[in-house]
């Protein structure tokens, strides 16, 4: 093979088995940290930037590997031209060179070259001597070598080993390092790195392979490695196998498969092959997440339900042998997830010895934060700000102080102690086996949520309640000790909390003003000193998320500000203004509408009458001009039909009103001069502006339409 031709280049490091939950990340910087900076040096063919070189990448539990396509040997020479030094750092007062030149040209690989090959030109500044020359493009050793080097020594790798060759030499890696292979084409290309030299050779599966043999060529490996070496090497190829597997053994029942479980089982196989087992049916007394979640946790089983959601006694694990007689392998799986379950079995059972009542005050001994007492103190104080909304929503008092009450209790089970994310989850068994309300107990589980983006929001109005008391408890209390969110920092959530704030609202069309609610929160504070006053700037905070929250929803940037710059407390009707704001936008009136409220707002802010606060009533008999007294007219009929439109939250039938009013709002600004000499004059077609302000602005800002 000549070094001007292409070929792949595969590239593997062999290792021993590397952490699972790190193994996607650590292929994706291998691969790519290979492929860029190849492609960075001229060695890929067909890449026009860095990031457009082809690449396939492989991850097994024992390997990291890349294949780049169209890589040559050595890269094309290029044409540089480079200043040297200014003229007069390089000449001395006589014009002869310096021994800075001098020094300069031996750095840049041209001792012997003198002055007279040098191009003099300005850099802009000064004169300065340049030189030009073609500089003979990195071979692939060269290339590769530097590639590996800065590929490896920036992985994002979770914990550092560190290790000795057989030779002595200590080494530092996230695991230690067997084999290197290097091949371009068929051709082993002369690299090293963690101590190896690269060849040819990898290992195959530890069981069901003959071991080590030798990959042939570049393009080869991945089938090579399936045939010869029992091992699926691509990780998403492995990981769409493993998936297609469960839902084959599963049959007619489903998997509970969550994406990261499949990822780490995925990084845990090389050949991966789906067997069926089962526990003991008694074991079903349990709740069933408690079930699932310490199949997933300790031994990374898939659980199968039926059509409606139920646990069956089956589960799926994932093996890495292959064998025609399983029965070891799944009566081993068995016997090892039945003593999890018993735990299981055993936390449930003694925990339902204590009502969640009876643990409540117990929470006195747990610390929320130091500035803010403890998980007891956190608890009334969102029990009271339950009550106060409770009355907004015309919902059960009781109802809501009681499932406020109890909602972090099961935080103190055993349960809970041994799986944290069942808290809540627990809370509702708990609460329906101590007989309390159906509300109550759901409340338990609901006030958590929404707990991520898309998650579903409490179907409880006592959930609901409870939610949004936990969330503004949090968000004010937080913020209040000087803990608000940065841009590289949310230890407590508060972005997450705001969203779900404003979810509620808004999804669910609750007619409660967000400053009171913020206030209300707020006043729970009053006997902790360290608490400030932060309703403004958490409010501020909102509308932020809440912009946020609306552009995910495919507004636009100006269709929002419209709404949202008017400052709304209401969240309940956001999304019906803006949908009103989008259709005006469409009228042919709407631009030159939108420019006029711009006009109105600079006339208005400029005003020193508006600024004092004068009475903005419009005098009939000052009304001189025939296009003033229009616009009197026309306002005066169509503000009773807009706030009507408006009474009944027809926001886009209070735009359209408005729409009526173009003609005669362009006649007065064209035949009006509303900055009259007296005063009194200039007082009432500012008072007649004020008002037509007023009705423009009460869906929407429409001015912000205006380009």
């Amino acid at each position: 093979m000549t070094d001007h031709t292409t070929a792949s280049l595969l590239v593997e490091l062999l290792t021993e088995e590397l952490p699972p939950k790190a193994l996607a990340r650590l292929s994706e910087a291998f691969s790519q940290g290979i492929a860029e900076r190849l492609a960075a040096r001229g060695l890929v063919a067909d890449a026009t930037s860095a990031t457009q070189a082809s690449f396939e990448a492989f991850a097994t539990p024992r390997r990291l590997a890349v294949v780049v396509r169209h890589v040559r040997g050595v890269a094309p020479s290029r044409e540089i031209r480079e200043k040297v030094l200014p003229v007069s750092v390089a000449l001395n007062a006589q014009g002869e060179p310096t021994p800075p030149l001098a020094k300069k040209l031996a750095a840049l690989g041209f001792p012997d070259l003198t002055i007279d090959k040098l191009e003099r030109a300005s850099d802009g500044k000064a004169d300065a001597f340049f030189l030009s020359y073609t500089a003979p493009g990195a071979t692939l050793a060269e290339g590769l070598q530097a590639a590996l080097d800065e590929t490896l020594a920036k992985l994002p790798i979770p914990k550092v080993m560190k290790y000795q060759r057989p030779n002595g030499d200590d080494v530092q890696f996230v695991r230690p390092a067997h084999k290197l292979i290097a091949l371009h084409g068929d051709a082993v290309v002369p690299v090293s790195a963690l101590g190896l030299s690269a060849g040819r050779q990898t290992a195959g599966h530890r069981f069901l392979s003959k071991g080590v043999f030798d990959i042939a060529q570049a393009d080869t490996y991945a089938n090579q490695l399936n045939d010869e070496g029992r091992v699926v090497a691509s990780y998403a190829a492995r990981r769409e196998q493993i998936r297609h597997a469960l839902l084959a053994q599963a049959g007619a029942d489903q998997v509970v498969m969550p994406d990261a479980l499949l990822d780490e089982v995925n990084s845990l196989v090389e050949w991966p092959v789906v067997y069926a087992c089962a526990f003991d049916e008694a074991f079903l007394a349990v709740p069933q997440e408690c079930l699932i979640l310490t199949m997933q946790t300790n031994q990374k089983y898939f659980a199968l339900t039926d059509a409606s959601g139920k646990l069956r006694s089956r589960f799926l694990i994932v093996s890495n042998i292959a064998t025609d007689t399983p029965r070891e392998i799944t009566e081993g799986n068995e016997r090892v997830v039945r003593p999890r379950l018993a735990d299981a079995k055993f936390f449930f059972e003694q925990d339902k010895k204590k009502t969640l009542a009876d643990r409540v005050p117990l929470l006195a001994n747990v610390v929320y934060h130091n500035k803010l007492g403890s998980q007891l103190e956190r608890v009334r104080r969102i029990e009271s700000i339950a009550a106060s909304i409770a009355p907004l929503m015309h919902a059960d008092l009781a109802l809501a102080k009681r499932a406020a009450q109890l909602a972090k209790a099961d935080q103190l089970t055993d349960m809970v102690g041994e799986f944290p994310e069942l808290q809540g989850t627990m809370g509702r068994y708990y609460a329906l086996h101590d007989g309390e309300p159906a509300d109550v107990a759901q409340a338990c589980a609901e006030h958590y949520q929404p707990r991520f983006a898309g998650d579903a929001l409490p179907s409880t109005q006592t959930g609901t309640i409870v939610a949004l008391a936990d969330k503004l408890e949090t968000l004010t209390g937080i913020w209040g000790i000087g803990l608000a969110p940065t841009g590289e920092k949310d230890p407590f959530a508060l972005r997450r909390h705001a969203l779900g704030v404003l979810r509620i609202l808004l999804e669910k069309g609750l007619p409660l003003d967000i400053k009171q609610l913020l206030q209300l929160s707020y006043a729970q504070f009053a006997t902790q000193p360290h608490v400030s006053d932060s309703v403004d700037a958490i409010y501020a905070f909102l509308l932020d998320r809440l912009r946020g929250l609306l552009r995910e929803r495919g507004y636009t940037a100006n269709e929002i500000e419209a709404v949202v710059s008017q400052q709304p407390v209401r969240i309940d009707d956001i999304v019906a203004r803006i949908d009103a704001v989008r259709a005006f936008a469409t009228l042919p009136e709407a631009d030159a509408l939108a420019a006029a409220n711009k006009r109105i707002s600079n006339i208005l802010k400029k005003s020193d009458d508006v600024a004092a606060g004068a009475p903005l009533t419009v005098d009939a008999a000052l009304l001189g001009e025939a296009a003033e007294r229009d616009l009197f007219d026309k306002l005066a009929h169509v503000a009773p039909v807009v706030q009507t439109q408006l009474a009944a939250r027809e926001y886009a039938g209070a735009l359209t009103a408005l729409a009526s009013l173009r003609t005669p709002v362009d006649t007065f600004f064209n035949d009006v001069m509303v900055n009259a000499e007296d005063p009194g004059l200039r007082a009432n077609r500012l008072a007649l502006l004020s008002q037509l302000h007023a009705q423009m602005n009460c869906v929407a800002d429409i001015s912000k339409l205006a380009a």
